[in-house]
């Protein structure tokens, strides 16, 4: 009864919205198996499931105590669909506890309700079910891989909330013996009862779990022993029942030697007779519309008929997936096993096939679906027929079945029309007023045909019954008059006459186009049973696709109806109006469109073992033309066997590139597949897997080896990433796809997301796999276990490498070398930060350094004053500090090493910016120095604009000029700092005690005068630049104060000494100087920085000693 769920209802409403919410928490169980999101999201789907229960229960009280005006619980079950939503709601609670028992192992769901319990506890509150949900969730000791069952189970677990028993009791009597679903009418013959119950089995044995009693002490009589119980979830009763007494005897009946064979026998049968029919129904022409109105209901039988034999053979020889689906396998003595691989072969040679027919009759079966509009000439855009939620069994079915049905009146009127007036003019032809030759007036026949016209006419669509045996009378009526009234002498009246004929036939077909047929074809189509079982299948597939590319057409209509299966979940959902329509449609069309691509994948993964192969030829046996050749070696450069060979492998891959673009644009579910895209992703997923491995096992170094290692995997490593370049740029205008365009996009995407995998290790908030912005679910980056314990990925191994040596090299790339660049700039971060740190909480807190810093302070104020005797008074706080200096060296030649490594990354990126892009390469730099003024403008003028914090514009473009090597390391700021007391002077301090372990050389600059001292020039300089550079500028410059006071006071003691010659400056002073206009260099100051504390006669000077 409809009335049950109309919206002024309350009592169909609740319950229609607690099954609605069944379905939505089935979806996102199944989702969450397949992520390991924040614990938060678990605990409340687990949370759900206890809710759903408890929201069932209180809905039977209320119905129990006539909260529901006029209704009670066996009024409820005595409505259509009332019985129907109540043997869902108890049906869909066991449903959860199953798929949470089988994808989430109960000591994982202890946990994960331990750890939500102990971090969420301020979220928890009067209201919190936490004890409920954990009493109902805990562990049942049952595990998918177990080979024994745990005892009680399911029973223990189904009890542990207790549900209504008279409501139980009831929904297992309506299971038992109703069609609640009307499935007969579709299945009319008795062999097909137990199809048609299917779905109610599969509620019915869930239910029993519930009364366990009914297992124990009543028996029955079964024609399947394996159960679909949702979404493709099977579970074999000779497992399940096994503890109970009374429905192990009645499986023993069913397991008997002889029925066994019985109904593999009759299913092999069927299955030699029905692939012909499906085949010769398939064919161009067969199925056209005359054909289909003049023999509906023999399709409609083979239909049927190849969908029940089809669900028999794909449920009980179908391979159990990994995740522990359980399915029966039957030796020959009838006997049941669970592990003997031998199992399938009995039903299979029971059946004759040898597991390619059922993959042959898959694609037969949904082809005869597919083409059943196949010649029709009257076929109407797909598109007019795609409401949300319209289940398809087949898509083009569909559109055949709807546009006949939305054309019925029209071609009924149109018929009735054209017969009514054929029979007016008859009736005037023998009037005499109308003239025709050789005909005698007839006032009998124009009477008779007068009326005949007003009986057609009188015909009404929705009278069919009376309508049809009215149009067989008239049809015997007009063949009657024809023959006694010797009509057939006139060959005009004669072809009147069967015109007329021939529309009333018309008629009586257009009648007998029903929605019954429509909805008949949508339930003996169903294909859920098989949304797991069908992967079984997915390797015959494969190999069907790789001998023949264009099977992915037939392929196309098997997809389209599994897309059926989604109507279970979706039906109660788009009832209730709920907000989880969208959610739990994207979910299962997701997981469709996932598999589709599954399948498909074979594709791209041949065509690239095909073009491996034509780059081999084309680089290591064809040989390169010379531009000039002699006529006697033009047999030695035609090498025509081989280049036949590349001519077959290019035409090979064009055929693989047709066979899927061949298959039209589909919609599976929600989501629309465009097989250009499909074949895209594909190529780009294969890509993506042979780069990365390439990338991971060419890229790990030994750390212990003599010489380094870098430049020849590099070089490895490029002739591999060559091999791709030169295959793609081959190969994409015979695919037609833009090849070089997915080398780059997808090299640039593996770099980015290793480099930010790798910079989780410097990071707080770490970027998860299933977070980063670089990772996709349709192409997806491998992730390989780390083969050292320092690096997490081929980015650390090779930047660690680099840093071993100091010794980058091109050969990694544009991508590569901004990843590189992007790891640098973290541990750059990470060592100032260790550097900081330390200083803070050890050297500035100790009580001996601060009064040590505190004298040299006062001693050195004024910074103008000159120190008396400088070499003493330096020296003797210097060599105070000497068990630090060691570290801070270390951490500022680190600093310095990775921004020497940065400035050269730059250059590197922008000379191969200039030269492969110039354009680029200016259009930036011009758009960075308009940015870079503005932005000083405003900051000059604050009314100036500025950019808001939303807009993307300068991390846009500082992500372009980084790519451009359009940055200067040596001034970026990398972390935010406070004013350290001291530190200028700790620095100053920190750079005199090394710069006398330092030597000027002409031409190279600053070195280190001993081998052994652990100091290099450049890093040193950079790093101390570098460290400074974080800081207010102020404090750069009382540094370069205290340098230019110690210059001064070097020279002054020198000039005031007697045994220096005034034109030569103090060692001291010239090392001193060299590190000062270095300094100056790479921090692009100006000259005026300098002049302050230094005089220019002074540097002048130096400049003139250096020079000569």
């Amino acid at each position: 009864m409809a009335e049950f769920l109309a919206d002024n209802n309350p009592c169909g409403q609740n319950i229609l919205r607690l099954v609605s919410r069944g379905n939505a928490i089935i979806a996102e169980l199944l989702r969450l198996k397949d992520y390991i999101p924040p614990v938060f999201r678990f605990y409340l789907a687990f949370e759900s499931i206890h809710k759903y229960v408890t929201d069932l229960n209180r809905y039977l009280e209320d119905l129990e105590e006539g909260l529901f005006i006029q209704q009670t619980l066996e009024s409820v079950l005595l409505a259509e669909e009332g019985k129907q939503i109540l043997c869902e709601a108890l049906y869909l609670y066991g449903v959860m506890l199953l798929v949470v028992d089988l994808h989430i192992e109960g000591i994982i769901r202890e946990r994960m309700l331990v750890s939500y319990y102990r971090y969420s506890a301020q979220q928890s509150n009067a209201e919190s079910n936490i004890d409920d949900v954990c009493k109902l969730l805990r562990s049942t000791g049952f595990t998918a891989s177990a080979s024994k069952r745990v005892p009680n189970y399911p029973e223990d677990y189904f009890k542990r909330i207790p549900i209504n028993s008279m409501y139980i009791d009831l929904v297992i009597g309506r299971l038992r013996s109703d069609d609640i679903y009307n499935q007969i009418s579709a299945y009319p013959f008795p062999e097909h009862r137990s199809t048609a119950l299917a779905t109610q089995a599969a509620m019915l044995f869930l239910s029993l779990f519930f009364s366990p009693n009914i297992l124990h002490t009543q028996t029955a009589t079964l024609r399947e022993i394996v159960v679909n119980i949702y979404m493709g979830v099977t579970v074999s009763l000779l497992e399940w029942w096994e503890p109970y007494k009374a429905a192990k005897t009645a499986l023993s009946n069913t397991l008997d030697t002889a029925n066994v064979r019985e109904h593999s026998s009759k299913h092999a049968a069927k299955l030699q007779k029905l692939i012909p029919q499906t085949q010769q129904l398939s064919k161009e022409g067969a199925l056209v519309e005359d054909n289909v109105l003049d023999h509906v209901n023999k399709v409609i039988n083979i239909a049927r008929e190849c969908n029940v034999t089809l669900r028999w053979i794909m449920l009980h020889t179908c391979v159990p997936p990994a995740d522990g689906m359980i399915v029966l396998k039957l030796n020959k003595d009838g006997s049941g096993s669970e592990s003997d691989s031998s199992d399938d072969n009995d039903i299979d040679m029971e059946c004759n096939n040898d597991n390619e027919d059922p993959e042959l009759f898959v694609i037969s079966d949904g082809d005869l679906e597919n083409n059943l509009n196949g010649g029709s000439h009257f076929a109407a855009p797909v598109e007019s027929f795609q409401p949300p939620l319209l289940t398809r069994v087949d898509r083009l079915t569909r559109v055949l079945c709807l546009q006949l049905l939305s054309e019925k009146q029209s071609k009924w009127n149109m018929f009735k029309k054209e017969g009514v007036e054929r029979m007016l003019e008859l009736s005037e032809v023998f009037s005499g007023t109308k003239p025709l030759t050789r005909v005698v007036k007839n006032e009998n026949l124009q009477t008779w045909f007068s009326e005949i016209a007003k009986q057609i006419d009188s015909l009404k669509q929705e009278e069919t019954t009376a309508a049809g045996r009215k149009i067989v009378q008239l049809i015997q009526a007009l063949e009657e008059v024809q023959e006694f009234h010797q009509l057939e002498t006139n060959l005009q009246v004669c072809q009147f006459l069967s015109d007329t004929r021939k529309y009333l036939h018309q008629m009586i077909r257009t009648a007998n186009v029903k929605e019954d047929v429509l909805i008949t074809l949508h339930i003996v189509g169903d294909l859920s049973y098989a949304w797991e079982t069908v992967d079984s299948y997915t390797t015959y597939m494969q190999e069907g696709i790789k001998k023949d590319p264009s099977l992915v057409i037939k392929l196309r209509a098997t997809f389209l109806k599994l897309a059926s299966a989604m109507e279970i979940p979706l039906l109660r959902i788009n009832q209730a109006k709920s907000p989880d329509l969208v959610s739990v449609s994207q979910y299962y069309s997701g997981e469709l469109v996932a598999y589709v691509r599954k399948v498909l994948h074979i594709i791209p993964e041949t065509m690239f073992g095909l073009m491996a192969r034509i780059v081999h030829l084309q680089t290591s046996v064809i040989k390169e033309l010379p531009t000039r050749l002699d006529k006697e070696r033009l047999k030695e450069f035609a090498q025509l066997d081989h280049r036949l060979e590349v001519a077959k492998l290019t035409h090979s891959v064009s055929v693989f590139t047709k066979g899927i673009l061949m298959m039209k644009s589909t919609l599976v579910g929600i989501i629309r597949i465009d097989p250009k895209q499909l074949l895209e992703d594909g190529i780009r997923k294969e890509l993506v897997k042979h780069i990365a491995i390439a990338l991971h096992s060419g890229l790990i170094f030994n750390p212990k080896a003599k010489t380094s290692e870098l430049i020849p995997k590099l070089e490895a490593l490029e002739k591999i990433m060559d091999g791709h370049r030169r295959s793609f740029e081959y190969i994409q205008d015979y695919v037609n796809i833009c090849g070089l365009k997915i080398l780059q996009e997808e090299v640039s995407r593996i770099i980015s997301y290793n480099v930010e995998q790798e910079c989780n290790s410097f990071l707080r908030d770490k970027v998860q796999e299933w977070q980063s912005v670089h990772q996709s679910k349709t192409i997806p980056i491998p992730k390989f276990s780390p083969v050292d314990n320092t690096s997490v990925n081929f980015i650390g191994r090779l930047a660690r490498e680099i840093i071993r040596i100091t010794d980058p090299n091109k050969s990694v790339g544009t991508a590569g070398l901004a990843g590189l660049d992007r790891f640098f700039s973290f541990m750059i971060v990470t060592e100032l930060q260790n550097f900081l740190n330390t200083l803070q909480k050890g050297v500035l807190k100790d009580k001996a350094w601060l009064d040590m810093v505190t004298d040299v302070s006062k001693c050195l104020s004024p910074n103008t004053t000159l120190i008396s005797n400088p070499a003493r008074f330096y020296v003797q706080y210097t060599s105070r500090a000497q068990k630090v200096w060691p570290q801070i060296l270390e951490w500022t030649h680190k600093v310095g090493q990775l921004q020497v490594l940065r400035k050269n990354i730059a250059y590197e990126l922008n000379t191969s910016c200039k030269f492969d892009s110039k354009h680029l390469a200016g259009t930036l730099q011009t758009m960075n120095d308009a940015l870079l003024t503005e932005i000083q403008r405003h900051y000059k003028d604050p009314m100036k604009p500025y950019p808001k914090e939303e807009n993307p514009l300068l991390y846009e473009l500082s992500t372009y000029c980084d790519w451009a090597g359009i940055s200067d390391p040596y001034s970026k700021i990398y972390i935010t700092t406070n004013n350290l007391q001291f530190f200028s002077l700790l620095t100053f301090l920190f750079t005199i005690s090394q710069v006398n372990k330092l030597i000027y050389i002409k031409n190279i600059g600053l070195v280190c005068k001993k081998p052994q001292d652990p100091i290099d020039g450049v890093p040193f300089i950079v790093g101390i630049q570098t460290i400074l550079k974080q800081f207010h500028p102020e404090v750069r410059n009382q540094y370069l104060l205290y340098m230019g006071q110690f210059i001064k006071s070097h020279i002054a003691f020198s000039l005031n000494s007697s045994s220096s010659k005034p034109t030569e400056l103090p060692s001291e002073v010239v090392n001193t100087l060299h590190f000062i206009e270095s300094f100056v260099h790479y921090a692009a100051l100006p000259r005026e920085a300098i002049t302050k504390h230094i005089p220019d006669l002074i540097l002048d000077q130096y400049r003139s000693l250096s020079a000569a």
